[in-house]
């Protein structure tokens, strides 16, 4: 059987448009990941609208622009089927996506000032990440959760440094 991923075109659109705001053109990321959503729908492929949700929520000037971005890719993820996180990626499991995204709506709540909604989501974020690997991946979810729970306890409403856009 063959290990090698299916090529996925609207992956490839997805990640080059992510890269695009990493690289500091954060506007014309989001541009390109909206109109990819456009074509997408709200009903297309579970892994293209949860990246892309997950993504783009990043790249948000409002905590409640993020906010629908963070909740639309934490839907997707329930229609994500393991099998197709494979196609992508052989070692994918869609349970290694939820850390991330309860985290990040954790942060978002928290920016919000919706404190009861940040501690479910932190709570949830926090015990799903502990059967995360060891690994880079894992290591950042786990500092994430760290920072949020130490916002959260010092009341702030910023955004973190440790923010994907922070950077950007």
């Amino acid at each position: 059987m063959d290990d090698q991923p299916t090529p996925d075109p609207t992956m490839t659109r997805i990640i080059e448009a992510v890269q695009l705001g990493q690289a500091g053109d954060p506007t014309r990321a989001r541009h390109r990941l909206t109109a990819l959503w456009d074509e997408i729908g709200a009903t297309g492929d579970a892994l293209h609208r949860c990246t892309l949700a997950h993504h783009l929520a990043d790249l948000q000037d409002t905590p409640e622009n993020e906010l629908v971005w963070d909740e639309r890719a934490l839907a997707a993820v329930s229609d994500l089927t393991d099998e197709r996180a494979r196609q992508h990626h052989h070692a994918l499991q869609v349970r290694n996506f939820l850390p991330s995204l309860h985290l990040n709506l954790a942060d978002v709540h928290r920016r919000l000032r919706d404190t009861a909604r940040a501690r479910a989501h932190l709570h949830t974020a926090r015990s799903l990440a502990e059967h995360l690997p060891t690994d880079q991946y894992g290591d950042l979810v786990r500092v994430g959760v760290q920072h949020v729970e130490q916002a959260l306890a010092a009341g702030s409403t910023r955004r973190l440094d440790s923010h994907p856009a922070a950077a950007g």
